[in-house]
């Protein structure tokens, strides 16, 4: 199939896309959009960046414009779960042109915005419910929302998911949904506790798989540069100097690590900020937007923005520290080279952090391409060091002085207690 009036979909659907000026699907949405419209359960693999809001979103729609009357106050026709609110408004954004002159409309519920407003909202009913799996548990709790109704069950991006340990929300929401139901589950990897979610939640699914998982965008340039931790800050300015204007997104381990770096580029005359869990969601809203306008041209961030930026204009993402999980290397650099163009990805790699990247090798099935240094032997990290300290002091019995008792605590001899005075 070449294009997306071959793929089924209502004419209206179909007008929508020519007036976005989509004309061709992509692979993902080629071979899941005809199998879910089928009404069929949908296991769908591909890596970031392929399409996989609009493949599991125009089947959906499709959908929910066949059934008849609006939802009863508090109910929802459909769910879409995804790991962090960036990724949730960004479903939402993508799906809303496709119902914009129809009866239907979606809503999203996140943490750190009202959550009074939001109930307000969902006693007149949704169709389709956007939503981070936190703030929907705890509406839950209150009873503000019915998804007994639901006939539509959508996961995006599970495996990010069960990195942030959503997986016991989904034991509690997903049993509150009506059935029978369509389940659709897509992510950009495959773990093993993901071929367990998917045997609990969907039903006869049909794997649709384009990429191999683990495996990064073809389009994207990627090198690796080695360096003591200590030369990291040059480095970054050195590459931010080459193309000013050009969109960069630097990826830190820690919240604190990111702010620490985005003030000081700032103070070093860089338009950049900085978004982490620590920022209020109306702080992390305007630097996307920012960033998105070219105002701010770069954005450093931690893994919660992983999934939630499309920005086709990313033409950098920097590893300034390596991630803890592998599949979030490939996460990362999804950031570029996003809707089919081309992008770089360059990681900073020092001693401490040469077993992240093996496993990220390891993950991908490649080597990343050497850009400049050479890898040093491999060095324990901080939290290597300090764990490793731990198990040598319960080894040895006990507290921080190898187990040695205090001279005033003499097992042989009986504690003498003290006469209790009168009252």
């Amino acid at each position: 199939m070449f294009d997306f009036d071959m793929l089924g979909l209502p004419p209206a659907l179909n007008a929508a896309l020519k007036r976005g000026n989509f004309t061709q699907p992509t692979p993902i949405q080629n071979k899941a959009i005809p199998i879910a419209l089928d009404g069929q359960d949908v296991l769908g693999l591909a890596q970031t960046g392929t399409g996989k809001t609009l493949a599991f979103g125009l089947p959906l729609v499709a959908h929910l414009l066949e059934e008849p009357g609006k939802p009863a106050p508090k109910t929802v026709k459909a769910l879409i779960l995804a790991p962090t609110r960036e990724l949730v408004n960004q479903i939402a954004d993508s799906l809303r042109p496709f119902v914009t002159d129809t009866r239907l409309k979606i809503t999203t519920v996140v943490g750190g915005q009202s959550i009074n407003r939001q109930i307000g909202v969902l006693a007149r009913g949704v169709d389709i419910l956007v939503a981070t799996p936190g703030r929907l548990i705890d509406l839950m709790d209150r009873r503000a929302v019915d998804l007994s109704t639901a006939t539509h069950l959508v996961l995006d991006e599970a495996d990010q998911m069960l990195d942030l340990g959503f997986i016991h929300a989904l034991r509690k929401i997903a049993p509150a949904l009506g059935s029978p139901r369509q389940t659709m589950l897509f992510s950009a990897t495959m773990p093993k506790q993901m071929e367990e979610i998917s045997r609990a939640y969907l039903t006869n699914p049909q794997r649709v798989q384009v990429s191999p998982p683990g495996k990064a965008a073809d389009k994207v340039t990627q090198s690796v540069h080695f360096m003591p931790k200590s030369e990291k800050p040059f480095r970054l300015r050195e590459i931010l100097d080459r193309d000013k204007d050009a969109l960069t997104l630097v990826f830190a381990r820690t919240k604190h690590g990111a702010e620490k770096l985005s003030k000081q580029l700032i103070a070093d005359g860089y338009n950049a900020a900085s978004i982490h869990g620590n920022k209020s969601q109306g702080q992390r809203d305007r630097a996307i937007r920012a960033f998105r306008e070219g105002t701010v041209t770069v954005l450093v961030a931690t893994d919660v923005a992983a999934r939630g930026i499309d920005i086709p204009g990313v033409a950098y993402v920097i590893n300034f520290e390596l991630p803890d999980t592998p599949d979030n290397y490939v996460h990362r650099i999804g950031r570029t080279a996003r809707a089919g163009r081309e992008g770089e990805a360059i990681a900073f790699c020092c001693g401490e952090e040469v077993e992240l990247l093996q496993q990220i090798e390891k993950v991908m099935k490649a080597s990343i391409p050497v850009g400049s240094g050479k890898c040093p032997a491999a060095e324990p990290s901080p939290q290597a060091q300090r764990n490793k300290a731990r198990q040598g002091q319960r080894r040895s019995g006990g507290g921080g002085h190898g187990g040695a008792q205090k001279p005033s605590q003499n097992p042989s001899r009986p504690r003498r207690r003290r006469p209790r005075k009168a009252a």
